[in-house]
């Protein structure tokens, strides 16, 4: 999920440096979001972890 907040944050970058405010403002939003599912994600897991005292497998 990370990847696809990278991807979109250069989207953004990219459209910003070539004068595209509107897609560079979507790309932002959604990576925004994307990332703050991702770490919503991660801390659910990571308390997962801790409680059942497993570690995560790759």
């Amino acid at each position: 999920m990370l990847w696809w907040v990278l991807i979109f944050l250069v989207v953004a970058i990219i459209a910003a440096v070539f004068g595209f405010g509107g897609i560079a403002a979507g790309a932002a939003g959604i990576a925004r979001i994307l990332f703050f599912i991702f770490l919503v994600l991660f801390v659910i897991g990571l308390i997962m972890s801790l409680c059942t005292g497993s570690t995560p497998t790759p």
